[in-house]
This record gives structure tokens, C-alpha cells and sequence, in this order.
């Protein structure tokens, strides 16, 4: 939702009359009653000094943003005030507040108010931005400036983030593989604790739905260091010759502050794409170790659309008919052919060859694209199916490398055909070789011999791998160990085997349903900010986004993590004991109606871990002091 959306001209007061921190917000509250946004305006004032009380809203360079989240409103609003001498309101960094923004969201506004008070607070680091908010001279000038804000944001326009002189600029990127979770929490994590350090600092989210607020040439200049918060690929030649500080996304969210005081001191790496950074041998391994997850996430992330889209569609096909898709059988139904078709023979058929392409894109820039895709087709075609996919990214990747080094030698006359010509041909060339004469036959053995084996495990066994899977995917919430186990799921439902991933699927579940009953059951062991929290992991839950476990994990490890990790090792055993499978690889709640099995029995083994995990969680944790 835009900001210009929210905030009208009867929504604006240019000339605030209070003095107190109080009566400005009865001042904000009044204007959002008059303006026909609230259907209780007591309740709304209570849910924004309710929110005042847990830490104050004023963030500091003459800015307050109070908030609140509540049935009070009746439509969301924000109501922008002015008071030009400016007064108390308990601001973090002393300075007497100016501009005042107050975000009125209603209760099933899916955190509307969140992403606005976000977008906000970037626009507002920028000193002209606030220096026009100040001097603006009536009610149209204002929504026109936030206007064009908005709009160069969305064009991708540069809009400079001016500095105070001598004051440090940082800059951040975060990026996690799925751009749904990991990279908004990070982004959120290091913007609030810089406000909190009085630090200026500006991050760029590399999310499913784009760059957000990206970083512009100008700021990378002016910037003191930059922290690159990322589990997959983002672009990095424009930080060349910058003191860079790469880590895992997590990192962000659990350790925010060391990494602000480190890149306030500088202590990170400069940057030059060039060449290898220097280090112990140690952290040569660890970067290694590094870089690999990354190609791999890379490419795993822009293989989830099809593997959702695709997914989900071949389960909507069940609906008719487990065999609705083909035309001899007695369900067949033509709709549910065109779905099958679809969702199965072209996304699924895809999904390998945009595996591969982004691994090798990753690893070697542009063209390693062309010689990766070829190799994951060839990778479909010559069945050796999704670890074949894998093999042909990182093999195309690393062959166009090699061809880049072995033809430096060429003059620069010709540096504008090799792009275009010389490694497409020779890389598509190797790689397809390799894949066809090496890779295919030895892989599709070992897919066969690996599914047989799954195949046959007895009861007994077959419950100890939906334990480990199930497990795995709480250890970490979405890092490593919850991708092998996600990536070894599809790879099982490539093969013909659905019942891993059925244990996998609920064991991603479990994290976030887990912690959401328990802050409903046992609400003095939680904050209310927790408790908040916890009613949106029921959806997070339902949706199989296991991240929405994080903040709570990141608050008490100690007690949460092991819950979380017996919760899902319940659910993913009970998975194998009911003999479910799973053939759509996402879509959480969305599709248990079709698994193979009895999809009560799966609902059940899921509410089960759910059940475990809260009653652990409760157990352990203890009472919130009030």
C-alpha cells in the first residue's frame, strides 16, 4: 500500500498546538476521528499509549512515528502533524520531535502498518525529504513531495540519502533465498538497532517481489561500509573498492549491533571483484563453504516459483482424480489434462533447467546461463533428474570460468564477441558433453538405487527418516540444513518417491503453528509483542513458511530450538507411520486434501508436533516479568 494511499489532506494539521508528548497524540487521534477513520476513538488512543509503553516511538532526528494495530480503525490512515518549534517526545536520540507521523492500521490489515512505518522511515533519513516536510506550505505541497518520493522508489530513480556533515552513512543488503522472511526481518533487525545507536543507515531488501529501496551510486560513494546480509546472489561490482562485511543473512537478525560497530570501524574487507580476499586458511574454507550454499541457494530460489506454481497446480489436477489427467482412465477430465500439463510437464519440466542456469549464472555472471540451463535439460531429458540438475549448474558454472581464464589472452578487439559467441558455444558444448557422456548414466543409477532403497525401508526405518527430515527442517528455520532437507524432498518427488516429502512439509510446518498455540495457551510466558506475533505465525504455519519461528528462536534459543526440533520430528515419524505422500512440494495447508494417504491422518500428524512443541515451549520457558 503507498503511503499516498493513507495519508489526505483531511488527515494532515500543519500547525500543531500541543506541547506534551500527550497531547499531540490526543491532537493526531482527534484528526484521524474527525476524518471518518476510526469507529472508537478511545480504544485506538489506548492501543497507541499501549504501544508508547513498550518503547518510544520518537526515532530520533526530530521524527516521532506512533502506531498502532487495532479494530478501533475503521479504515487505515495516517495522520501527518507539524509542530515547527518542536517538543519533548522522549525521542531516542534527545532531540525535540517536528514531524509526526501516526500510522492507524486496522486488525486484519495483513501488517500493513509495518511496511509503511518501514518505507517511512527510509524516506525520512533523507535530510532534504525532512527539511521540505518542514517548510512546506500547505496540505497539497506535502502529499506531493511524499508522492514523488514514492514514485522514485518505484521507477528505481536515484533519490540521494543526504548525510549530516562528518556523519558516517552504512549501508546494508539483505537477501535471503526464498525473499520472503530472512530478508525484511534482517532489514528490520539492523534498521532498529541503528536507530537505537543513533547510527544513520540505509538497507537495500532483495525480496521475492524485487529490490526495495535500493542503494543509489551516490550513497555507495559516500557510504563508510557496506554490510551485505545475503544467502543468495545480489549484485555486487558496484562495491568495488568498498569496505564490504559479508555474512549470512541470519546473522542480521541475531547479532544486529556487532555488525553496525563493525562497519562503523571499518572492519570489514574492501572490496575488488577481481580477486580472492585475502585471509587466514580458515576463513578461505569458510568463504568456500560460504560461496557454494550461496550458488545453491541462487539457484534453488528461482526454481521455487515453478516448483510452487507447478506444485500446486498438478494438486488442484488430484481434485478430479488421482489418474483425471489421463485420457484412457475412467476420470479423465479435460481441464484437469490442461492443469497436469501445466503444472507438471512445463513448469516441473522447467524447474531442473532454471536450477541449473541460476547456479551457473551465479557463479560466473551472465554467461554461465545459457551452458546451465542446456545442462539441467539435459539433466530431465537424460533422467538423472534433479541432483544431475544440480551437477550440470555448478559444472557449466565452473567450465565458463575456466573459459574466461583461458581466454584472457585474446586481443580486446575481440572482447565483444566472446559474451555472444565464444562462451555460449564452447560452454554449452562441454557441459552438454560431460552431462550426456559422464554425468547422466552414473547419477540416474544412483537416483534408482536411492529410491528403491526408500522404497524398502521398513516401517521401523522409514519412521527414522521422517524423524530426521522432519527434524532437520527446525534446526535452523530456513538456513542450510532446512534447505538440504527441502532440496532432498524434491528431489525424491522427481524420482517417484512422495513420502519424504510429505515428512518434510510438516515438519516445516510444525515450527510456527507450534508457537503460535503456544502464545495463545500460555500467554504469560510471552510479551504482548510476542503474542502479537504469535497470531501471525498461525498463518506463516499454515502457509509452510517455517521462518516465522525466528524471532522467537532468536529471543530463547536454549528453550525454543529444541521444542521446535521435537515438535517437527513428531510430525515428520507420524508422516511415515500414516504412509502419507506428498507429490506437490509447497502450499502448506492448501494442499493436504491431496496427498497420498488419508489427508486427516497427515492433519493430524501435523496438530500433533504442533501440540508438542507448544506444551514443550510452555514447560520450559518461564513467566514474563510484567
Amino acid at each position: 500500500m503507498k503511503i499516498t494511499e493513507l495519508i489526505t489532506k483531511e488527515t494532515i494539521k500543519l500547525h500543531l498546538e500541543s506541547k506534551e508528548k500527550a497531547d499531540v497524540i490526543d491532537e493526531l487521534v482527534q484528526k484521524l476521528d474527525e476524518a471518518g477513520k476510526l469507529n472508537n476513538r478511545k480504544a485506538f488512543k489506548e492501543a497507541i499509549m499501549a504501544r508508547e509503553s513498550q518503547s518510544t516511538t520518537g526515532i530520533g532526528e526530530g521524527i516521532a512515528i506512533p502506531h498502532a494495530k487495532t479494530a478501533a480503525v475503521q479504515f487505515p490512515a495516517i495522520a501527518f502533524g507539524r509542530s515547527v518549534d518542536g517538543l519533548d517526545y522522549d525521542s531516542l536520540d534527545g532531540q525535540s520531535s517536528k514531524l509526526f507521523f501516526m500510522i492507524a492500521a486496522s486488525e486484519g490489515a495483513n501488517n500493513e502498518h509495518l511496511e509503511t512505518l518501514s518505507r517511512l522511515s527510509a524516506f525520512l533519513m533523507d535530510m532534504n525529504f525532512r527539511e521540505g516536510l518542514l517548510h512546506a506550505k500547505d496540505e497539497d505541497e506535502i502529499i506531493a513531495m511524499i508522492n514523488e518520493k514514492e514514485e522514485a522508489e518505484e521507477a528505481g530513480k536515484e533519490v540521494p540519502l543526504e548525510t549530516e556533515k562528518d556523519q558516517p552513512l552504512l549501508l546494508a543488503v539483505t537477501a535471503c533465498p526464498t525473499g520472503i522472511a530472512h530478508t525484511y526481518m534482517a532489514a528490520d533487525s539492523l534498521k532498529a538497532k541503528a536507530a537505537e545507536l543513533g547510527m544513520l543507515l540505509k538497507v537495500e531488501t532483495n525480496g521475492s517481489s524485487g529490490v526495495k529501496n535500493k542503494l543509489t551510486s551516490t550513497e555507495i560513494e559516500k557510504a563508510t561500509a557496506i554490510i551485505v546480509a545475503a544467502d543468495k546472489q545480489v549484485e555486487m561490482e558496484r562495491f568495488s573498492g568498498k569496505t564490504l562485511i559479508q555474512v549470512p543473512v541470519a546473522q542480521a537478525i541475531r547479532n544486529p549491533e556487532s555488525l553496525l560497530k563493525d562497519a562503523a570501524a571499518k572492519k570489514g574487507t574492501v572490496y575488488n571483484p577481481g580477486n580472492r580476499p585475502s585471509g587466514s586458511e580458515n576463513e578461505g574454507k569458510t568463504k568456500q563453504k560460504s560461496a557454494f550454499y550461496r550458488h545453491l541457494m541462487n539457484g534453488v530460489s528461482n526454481m521455487l516459483p515453478f516448483v510452487v506454481g507447478g506444485g500446486i497446480l498438478i494438486a488442484i489436477s488430484f481434485m478430479f482424480g488421482i489418474h483425471s489427467a489421463d485420457p484412457k482412465d475412467p476420470s479423465y477430465s479435460q481441464f484437469a489434462a490442461a492443469l497436469d500439463t501445466i503444472g507438471g510437464k512445463t513448469a516441473f519440466a522447467l524447474m531442473v533447467a532454471v536450477l541449473a542456469g541460476f547456479i551457473a549464472r551465479s557463479i560466473a555472471d551472465s554467461p554461465g546461463f545459457a551452458p546451465g540451463m542446456v545442462g539441467g535439460f539435459l539433466a530431465s531429458t537424460g533422467q538423472s533428474g534433479f541432483l544431475g540438475g544440480l551437477i550440470a549448474g555448478f559444472l557449466a558454472g565452473y567450465i565458463v570460468l575456466g573459459l574466461k581464464r583461458l581466454l584472457a589472452w585474446l586481443p580486446t578487439s575481440l572482447e565483444g564477441i566472446k559474451p555472444v559467441l565464444l562462451y555460449p558455444v564452447f560452454g554449452i558444448l562441454l557441459t552438454g558433453l560431460i552431462m550426456i557422456f559422464v554425468i547422466n548414466g552414473p547419477v540416474h543409477a544412483l537416483n534408482v538405487a536411492l529410491s528403491d532403497w526408500l522404497q524398502g525401508l521398513g516401517k521401523g526405518n522409514a519412521i527414522l527418516v521422517g524423524l530426521l527430515l522432519g527434524g532437520m527442517m527446525a534446526i535452523d528455520m530456513g538456513g542450510p540444513i532446512n534447505k538440504a532437507a527441502f532440496t532432498f524432498g524434491i528431489a525424491m518427488i522427481d524420482a517417484g518417491n512422495f513420502a519424504p516429502h510429505a515428512a518434510i512439509m510438516a515438519g516445516g510446518m510444525v515450527p510456527p503453528l507450534g508457537l503460535a498455540i503456544a502464545t495463545t495457551i500460555f500467554k504469560n510466558k510471552f510479551t504482548k509483542q510476542e503474542r502479537e506475533a504469535g497470531k501471525t505465525c498461525y498463518v506463516m504455519g499454515l502457509s509452510f513458511i517455517t521462518e516465522g519461528a525466528i524471532p522467537f528462536a532468536a529471543a530463547d534459543p536454549g528453550r525454543v530450538i529444541p521444542s521446535i526440533v521435537a515438535g517437527s520430528a513428531t510430525a515428520g515419524a507420524l508422516t511415515m507411520l500414516f504412509g502419507i505422500g506428498l507429490r506437490a512440494p509447497h502450499g502448506g495447508v492448501f494442499v493436504i486434501p491431496f496427498v497420498e494417504g488419508n489427508p486427516l491422518l497427515y492433519g493430524l500428524a501435523i496438530l500433533i508436533g504442533a501440540i508438542v512443541t507448544a506444551v514443550l515451549v510452555g514447560f520450559w520457558k518461564k513467566p514474563v516479568q510484567q
